[in-house]
């Protein structure tokens, strides 16, 4: 198989071109449904767009994707620098994993709008409370994920390493680190996605700009349009974080593995 050939057997070209006619077919769909609808419920395309262009002529609207964007980079990587060691310390430590599991099921079972509202509780309205709550959602699952990588290290590894005599330190870095690197990334993508969503209940609640804040003003207004813009803003950011800086680093960092 030659590298122009993706995982699933399609060439990249190919790809590109049934995702446009997917986009393509959205958007008729999403055009003929606002065409029966009222606009206050439904707003067309053209609408969405325009209302977009107004936003973005305005003063408030860089600043409000920067600070969103801030938030939400902090708290992940907050839930990174937390989560990755835990996950190692629990993934290599029997003990350690028996005492803190249920601990961790605990955490996972508590919705995001719970945590935003301890934050408002504990923070009041500052970007702490953003953070905090992208922070909680964000570090149980990369804290998960690097656990499972940890648990797969393979001991034969492991037993060779202590054979030299290596230290528990240069065990971890040295044997467990690169093991569960790929672990981590499918943790990080799937947290820092969670982490985008989540800023956006906490920003609603807890926060006085940030394009969560943009939106229930808008909601409340019943400006139906500028809801839909932000969102669809939010949607194409998200997609060229994943697939211009995400995807990119992973494959860079991986580009050892055999496709």
């Amino acid at each position: 198989m030659t590298k122009a050939i993706t995982n699933n057997g399609l060439h990249p070209a190919l790809l590109v071109a049934q995702r446009v006619v997917l986009a393509i077919v959205f958007v008729l769909a999403w055009w003929l449904a606002a065409r029966h609808t009222p606009a206050f419920i439904l707003p067309g395309p053209d609408r969405v767009l325009q209302a977009l262009g107004a936003l973005s002529r305005t003063d408030s609207f860089l600043h409000d994707i920067g600070m969103t964007m801030y938030r939400v980079v902090c708290g992940f990587v907050l839930a990174a620098l937390v989560g990755t060691p835990l996950g190692l310390a629990l993934g290599s430590s029997r003990a350690l994993a028996q005492v803190f599991e249920p601990l961790l099921a605990v955490m996972n079972t508590i919705s995001s709008a719970i945590w935003a509202v301890f934050a408002i509780i504990w923070f009041g309205i500052s970007n702490a409370t953003t953070v905090f709550v992208v922070f909680m959602t964000a570090m149980p699952l990369i804290l998960t994920n690097v656990w499972q990588g940890a648990q797969n290290v393979d001991k034969l590894h492991v037993d060779l390493a202590r054979s030299f005599r290596m230290t528990r330190a240069q065990v971890l870095r040295k044997i467990y680190l690169p093991s569960i690197l790929p672990y981590f990334f499918s943790g990080a993508r799937l947290a820092f996605g969670f982490g985008w969503r989540v800023s956006l209940v906490a920003e609603t609640l807890g926060s006085s700009d940030g394009v969560g804040y943009r939106l229930r003003q808008a909601a409340d207004l019943v400006q139906t349009d500028q809801v839909f813009a932000w969102t669809l803003l939010l949607v194409v950011l998200m997609l060229l974080l994943e697939s211009g800086v995400l995807k990119p680093l992973e494959r860079r960092l991986f580009r050892w593995k055999p496709v």
